[in-house]
């Protein structure tokens, strides 16, 4: 497996970054572009780091954040995958500003081959997309900063994530992780039937070293998984508790993981 980060919140030495994720994973005979960033700056890392972005096999929207999505206004012609609630109108409870995606389902529909589902879907032999992910802990996805149009709270149920079938176990990439971690890992050992956990990559929502974080912690360590790579959303106290407890490298473009 190979995974070629083209956008982070934080810059590599030669590459640039923004607010957003982008990877492009290679595995199991696909090409999978995960998430596209808030720009075309995944495009320009991407030249810098000479990955080829040609014969992508599929797109995945892991949700309709901005900073994740509007980056597909600079691609067309793949297939894409999503949730059906990554399009709903979506805004930032203390500024009102909005945060959902730049284009519409129409319009995706008409630049992408558009697969929307809530139910998970197996990619190839070793991939499956999750899905809508049950909120089952009662320590995530709890309480929410974002709010609809008529300003219901949003608990961004479009999120999902990708599960990898390494020989290792279970290797799950998420885009921000608001289902919750540990959520996002279970639901990829119900999925997938398989229960050993190799690596947990992406955002991971959290921002403080509170109970969530201690559990997601906990959780991750009884598991013994080996790969712990917070990225994008992760903030610094959160991050800090994860180097100290895993040793964790930060995630920067220009990245390139080989497992």
């Amino acid at each position: 497996m190979k995974i070629s980060v083209l956008t982070e919140n934080h810059a590599g030495a030669y590459t640039i970054a923004e607010h957003g994720l982008s990877y492009l994973i290679e595995f199991d005979g696909q090409k999978i572009l995960f998430d596209t960033g808030q720009s075309d700056m995944f495009l320009a890392n991407a030249e810098k780091m000479n990955v080829s972005m040609e014969n992508i096999d599929m797109i995945i929207l892991s949700h309709g954040h901005f900073d994740h999505g509007n980056g597909l206004s600079h691609l067309s012609g793949s297939t894409l995958i999503c949730h059906p609630g990554c399009f709903v109108k979506r805004y930032r409870n203390s500024d009102h500003v909005y945060i959902g995606l730049k284009n519409s389902r129409d319009e995706l529909s008409w630049m992408f081959n558009l697969n929307i589902s809530a139910e998970p879907e197996k990619i190839s032999q070793r991939i499956f997309f999750l899905g809508e992910i049950p909120r089952l802990t009662d320590f995530e996805s709890q309480s929410t900063s974002f709010i609809f149009e008529d300003s219901a709270p949003d608990y961004v149920m479009d999120d999902s994530a990708l599960a990898l079938l390494l020989p290792a176990g279970l290797f799950v990439i998420t885009g921000c992780g608001h289902a919750g971690i540990v959520n996002t890992l279970e639901h990829a050992r119900k999925i997938t039937g398989i229960s050993k956990l190799s690596g947990i990559m992406g955002g991971f929502h959290l921002k403080e070293i509170n109970h969530q974080t201690k559990e997601t912690i906990r959780y991750l360590k009884e598991n013994r998984i080996k790969h712990v790579l917070p990225s994008h959303c992760t903030e610094l106290p959160a991050l800090s508790a994860f180097y100290k407890n895993f040793g964790i490298k930060q995630v920067k473009t220009g990245d390139i993981l080989n497992l």
